[in-house]
């Protein structure tokens, strides 16, 4: 492969990136139907028709945008899982996974809790399949710790910790990240121990 032909697929990558960060800000600010193509190019330095340079509609960045951060939630649950030596250090890894992802992406979270219903269904199924992955890996983690509970209690539990945790962020945007970091991770391993 030629050097330009690397470069303008970095570029492109890079462009994409942009593009799907600008989505979540926009969307999250406005929501996803009152966003148009002509914004999302706009917020990129491009024109609105350049926008499907990279994405065939809005309808593909919303379900880039919510596709691309679910598997990114499994896979990094899946890495820190495998990379610790117990259930405890797992959990632990686990809750300071979230933690950062939380503190890193209000955005998202935002169009997660509102636009989920605008995604096409098929997309929308994709995303409750990777969204239960994560809840299983959790719950999985939290049966080896506490194998007296029923996985359905401890499923309840990782869910009710991904509220506890991607709630505040929004409060959150302007404080000290490391202070709101160590409460929540506090808070959620707290809760998780009940």
């Amino acid at each position: 492969m030629s050097t330009a032909g690397t470069t303008r697929e970095h570029a492109k990558a890079q462009r994409r990136s942009a593009l799907l960060h600008a989505a979540a800000a926009l969307f999250a600010e406005r929501g996803f139907e009152r966003v148009s193509l002509e914004d999302l190019g706009a917020a990129v330095g491009i024109s609105g028709p350049a926008v499907y340079r990279h994405f065939a509609s809005k309808q593909a960045v919303l379900s880039a945008l919510l596709v691309d951060v679910s598997r990114e939630l499994v896979e990094g649950a899946d890495v820190v899982i495998t990379e610790s030596t117990s259930a405890e250090s797992a959990l632990h890894a686990l809750v300071a996974f979230h933690v950062e992802f939380a503190l890193n992406n209000p955005d998202v979270i935002v169009v997660q809790d509102r636009d989920l219903g605008s995604l096409l269904p098929e997309d929308r199924e994709l995303v409750r399949s990777l969204q239960l992955g994560y809840i299983e890996a959790w719950a999985g983690v939290l049966a080896r710790i506490n194998p007296s509970i029923p996985i359905s209690e401890l499923r309840i539990r990782a869910r009710a910790t991904f509220g506890l945790i991607n709630s505040t962020p929004h409060s959150a945007r302007t404080s000290n990240k490391q202070a709101v970091r160590s409460l929540l991770e506090s808070m959620a391993l707290a809760a998780l121990s009940v």
